[in-house]
């Protein structure tokens, strides 16, 4: 969610602008004038009142705090010392220190209120850093808000501000919604303009992700009227691009293309232009079937985009450059662009599979570094261990002969058994590493299978249709990706990776094969917990050797229900069959059958769980195809 939040105290302005022009007037012997201030000063309502600043002024009243308590003797034992170092340094791109800062905020002198504080800075800046929030990362932060909600904190409704923004970028518009409804609701001052404009560009945006038309019309034309009010003109002309977002979904060009202009017009006349204003505005005449204009505002977004080091290439400008020579006739030119579409598309997806691997390798760097620390400290523990038994032994002198037999008796029984839980413990590791490296595998012929018909949609210049593909074979890739990293995943996501898994079979194999998939009623997919990548295999079989003969469309049905405290998987296709004659695939598929069997057992066997699948072969009894049956224990997150 890229909104900046903002909170609104009114008094503390006054208090803050007093501050400042007492800073501004200040002599050599102010810094003992500004201490005596400063003691009595409440920095939680400082630090609340700041999100009712703009920008500049937010950033301008940070440093002059942090100057001011600077001065003071006992600085490094405030608290909002180390407060506002952090968010100056987490400005200027150094997390690493922020974060050293913030763990100082923990001393004799802080209260509740100030540790949640902390903790929500630290926790704002996790969820920032990532595509999505993971669970644990969700279940940290609902923890810190139930906390503050007990507490009674002043901060609370910051923790709902959270909430909401995890839940964006979750894709769950319905739980963002909620708790953005919740953090407007709880501010002490929600009824300040700048909070007022931020609740409306938030609902706004998520009106937006949910193609809520009339609510979107109605946050910006609320948020006009606010800005009107306030004389806020940047504000003014962003509800110009919100209306033209809003006009182009609903088919209104020529509409959508007077608000563009407002707003392009505006950023040119105050130099705020980006490119992403002149990309809409091109999409805009290309929309109104205007290429010529289209085309000069697309090279604009590029230049401006190529200007600024900072950036990341984007693909959008090339796309719509591409539309726009086809209007033209021009497929030369627009060939030309799709293919640096695509070349971008594919650099980006390269650089994201780089960071992964990185994080990935990072973070298993840092478990090995751990095992390490663990290892010597139970080493140290046993060392010491064993010298006090000795000094103790040594003390004694007149132990008996058969006490000594027995003492190193007792010894040699310790070294075995801890050679042997070690073993055992090696034993387990690499059954659980095995295990983490079946989930990554992926049948690499499917993957150049797959890369082969994308090439193929993109030679043909069916723009559309290679997107899509390319969509799909990335959703699916990510899904393995990071889901190869857990033991179970929630029902919902496993549906996912399926659904993505099934749509590329069928782009790849068209007209061969229909698919549902069913789930009861009683049961709540993105509660329940399964192991990764347990159904694929048996799809591919069905896919790849069911219905590859066959001279009738194939129909693949998976269904899940809960019965007797059990979940029931069903995977059932109307293909040829388990033939008795020996293929190519037979060996892989025993192999697969037989890591499932192993899977199964480490996942289950621990609670003595019933988790088990059979295999039926319809051929024979009037009826075709296979029939796979797999029965795991309920587990809900």
């Amino acid at each position: 969610m890229n909104v900046r939040p903002a909170l609104a105290i009114f008094w503390m302005i006054a208090l803050l602008i007093t501050v400042s022009c007492g800073e501004q007037t200040a002599s050599r012997k102010a810094p003992r004038h500004q201490e005596a201030l400063a003691q009595d000063k409440d920095y939680l309502s400082i630090v609340i009142s700041l999100d009712t600043l703009q920008s500049d002024q937010f950033w301008k009243t940070v440093r002059r705090e942090d100057s001011l308590l600077s001065h003071r003797p006992d600085s490094n034992s405030n608290p909002f010392y180390h407060y506002f170092r952090a968010r100056i340094l987490l400005k200027e791109n150094l997390p690493d220190s922020a974060m050293a800062q913030l763990e100082k905020m923990n001393g004799e002198r802080v209260d509740s209120n100030v540790s949640l504080l902390r903790e929500y800075t630290i926790l704002d800046f996790n969820s920032r850093n990532n595509i999505m929030v993971e669970a644990e990362l969700m279940q940290t932060i609902l923890t810190a808000m139930k906390k503050a909600e007990r507490l009674q904190s002043p901060v609370t409704y910051r923790f709902y501000d959270l909430m909401a923004k995890a839940y964006y970028q979750n894709e769950n518009e319905s739980e963002s919604l909620e708790y953005a409804e919740r953090h407007f609701k709880a501010h002490p001052f929600n009824t300040h303009p700048v909070v007022m404009q931020r609740h409306y560009d938030v609902s706004y945006l998520l009106a937006h992700r949910v193609n809520d038309f009339d609510k979107m019309m109605l946050y910006n034309s609320l948020a006009r009227k606010l800005a009107i009010h306030t004389g806020d003109s940047v504000a003014i002309a962003r509800t110009y691009d919100s209306e033209a977002m809003v006009l182009d979904k609903r088919g209104e060009f020529a509409k959508s293309l007077v608000c563009s202009k407002i707003y392009v017009d505006f950023l040119e006349r105050t130099n705020r232009i980006h490119a992403l204003a002149y990309n809409n505005l091109a999409t805009g005449f290309n929309h109104n079937g205007l290429p010529d204009s289209a085309i000069k505002y697309y090279h604009k977004a590029m230049d401006l985009a190529k200007s600024q080091a900072n950036t990341n290439q984007t693909p959008i400008y090339y796309k719509g450059l591409t539309e726009a020579y086809k209007l033209k006739g021009d497929m030369k030119n627009a060939m030309e662009a799709l293919d640096s579409a695509y070349g971008i598309e594919v650099r980006n997806l390269r650089k994201i599979e780089a960071v992964k691997f990185a994080d990935i390798h990072e973070k298993y760097d840092a478990e090995k570094k751990d095992r390490n620390i663990a290892d010597l400290s139970s080493r140290n523990a046993l060392n010491e261990k064993i010298i006090r038994q000795q000094r103790w032994t040594l003390g004694l002198g007149a132990v008996a002969f058969f006490g000594v037999v027995g003492f190193l008796y007792f010894l040699y029984r310790q070294v075995k058994l801890n050679e042997r839980n070690k073993l055992l413990q090696s034993k387990n590791e690499r059954l659980l590493m095995e295990q983490k490296l079946l989930q990554v595998q992926l049948n690499p012929h499917f993957i150049f299978n797959s890369i082969a018909n994308l090439q193929s949609l993109v030679a043909s210049g069916d723009t559309k249709e290679s997107v899509r593909y390319l969509s799909v074979f990335s959703g699916l890739l990510r899904n393995v990706l990071e889901q190869s990293r857990k033991d179970f995943i929630s029902l919902n996501e496993e549906i996912d990776s399926l659904e993505n898994y099934l749509q590329l079979q069928q782009m790849r194999y068209a007209g061969l094969f229909e698919y549902e998939i069913g789930v009861a009623e009683d049961i709540r997919p993105d509660e329940l917990l399964i192991p990764p990548m347990l159904i694929q295999p048996f799809v591919e079989n069905s896919i790849e050797h069911g219905f590859r003969n066959i001279s009738y469309k194939g129909l693949l049905i998976i269904r899940f229900e809960v019965k007797d405290e059990r979940l029931r998987i069903t995977v059932i296709d109307n293909g040829q069959g388990i033939v008795d004659k020996v293929y190519d695939g037979q060996k892989k598929q025993s192999l697969a059958q037989t890591i499932l069997k192993e899977r199964l057992q480490v996942l289950f066997k621990s609670d003595c769980q019933l988790a088990r699948f059979d295999i039926e072969n319809k051929v024979g009894t009037n009826e075709r195809g296979v029939a796979v049956h797999i029965v795991l224990p309920v587990i809900k997150d």
